[in-house]
């Protein structure tokens, strides 16, 4: 699983952060989502596909 934000669209809401703290975090610049890990193990797929749902401007995405 490859995991990305598109800062073009994110507006910093953080419900990413709130869904998945192990692999979102805001930057302290921009207040933009980053992405901690990259390739987050499996055991958080749910998590991470969950803060991909909820992110009110689809800025992430989450491949295999």
């Amino acid at each position: 699983m490859r995991v990305t934000v598109d800062l073009t669209k994110c507006n910093a809401y953080a419900n990413c952060l709130m869904e998945a703290p192990e692999v979102f975090d805001l930057d302290g610049a921009s207040g933009l989502a980053v992405v901690t890990q990259e390739q987050p193990p499996e055991e958080l797929r749910a998590r991470v596909e969950a803060a991909a749902r909820v992110c009110p401007v689809q800025a992430i995405t989450v491949e295999d």
